[in-house]
């Protein structure tokens, strides 16, 4: 089987064992090149391996070879699964790789919020403990997570390693999601109610027509101005524009997000400069251990394919 596999997007100065990937096929590794250049080398290939790059309908057309299409990631929406079906190209996904390093990044974002362990470190590295008058001073207010009502909303993997996190802090754990899970032990709650009684909402479901933006101006509105907003799942999921005058209106307390809706950051997101907003680049993911095991999940796949068993198909 002759395979390409794109590199840029999963692996930082060959920090990961691609190796396995040439026990499988002719392998060509390939980092950020041109559309143009893309289809030139894919010409031949019976196998594409992505995680950022498109896959549509001119992709598949210039390459008539292609039989399988991998992505290093959970989700697929750069892969164009109508047209992937008209010309009989099987899509494999990379489920569940991310569980635990998304969740440690929750409350990473949560508790550098709630405890300003960035504003301390700051004022320490620039000599105010050294000129402090007493043993400890503190100017920037901090807050417990013990007691806080920790709001989910999607109750899959990444939602229930979080929600066990969040119980072991002593927060009082509801949940909200499409289907109702059976054997829940955490009190179930439609969307707008977890809103309205959390004091921490986090997001882990997937974006579709049905979730997109569905933090809003409206369902902004039904927030505690106490509360918190986490987005570590897609950045199409917050109207980023309602969420920005929410921030700097006072009308919730603050945002810890690791996703955008455009990526990488555009200079006018309107969340740039807003009030009280935790932001990192898309770095939930991004663990050495995590990107090996993600390696190993997608070349698992392909063995998979190649030995008639497919696994993980979402096309």
């Amino acid at each position: 089987m002759k395979i390409a596999v794109n590199t840029s997007a999963i692996s930082y100065n060959d920090d990961l064992d691609l190796s396995g990937f040439e026990l499988l096929g002719d392998v060509k590794f390939f980092g950020e090149i041109s559309r143009e250049e893309l289809f030139a080398l894919c010409a031949d290939r019976d196998a594409l391996i992505v995680n950022k790059v498109e896959v549509d309908e001119a992709l598949l057309s210039a390459c008539p070879s292609l039989k399988y299409v991998g992505t290093f990631a959970t989700g697929y929406n750069v892969v164009d699964i109508e047209a992937c079906r008209r010309h009989g190209v099987t899509v494999c996904n990379a489920p569940d790789y991310s569980t635990h390093s998304v969740s440690q990044h929750v409350f990473a974002l949560l508790l550098n919020f709630y405890g300003k362990v960035s504003e301390y470190t700051a004022s320490v590295a620039a000599g105010d403990w050294i000129r402090s008058k007493t043993f400890c001073y503190f100017p920037f207010p901090t807050t417990e997570l013990y007691g806080k009502t920790f709001g989910i909303h999607g109750y899959g993997n990444i939602g229930k390693s979080v929600a066990k996190i969040a119980e072991a802090f002593g927060a009082n754990v509801v949940i909200s999601t499409r289907t109702p899970p059976q054997d829940c032990p955490y009190k179930l709650v439609d969307f707008e109610e977890m809103l309205r009684v959390s004091d921490i909402v986090s997001l882990h479901c997937p974006l579709n027509e049905k979730t997109a933006k569905i933090i809003n101006a409206r369902t902004l509105s039904l927030m505690k101005k106490t509360a918190v907003l986490i987005n570590t799942a897609r950045g199409g999921l917050v109207d980023e524009a309602a969420l920005a005058e929410a921030l700097n209106g006072g009308k919730i307390a603050g945002a810890c997000l690791d996703t955008v809706s455009v990526e990488p950051m555009l200079p006018d997101n309107p969340l740039f400069d807003a009030k009280n907003c935790l932001i990192t680049p898309h770095v939930g993911w991004v663990p050495q251990e995590t990107r090996q095991r993600l390696v190993g999940i997608v070349m698992g796949n392909l063995r998979a394919y190649i030995d008639g068993k497919p696994r993980n198909v979402v096309s």
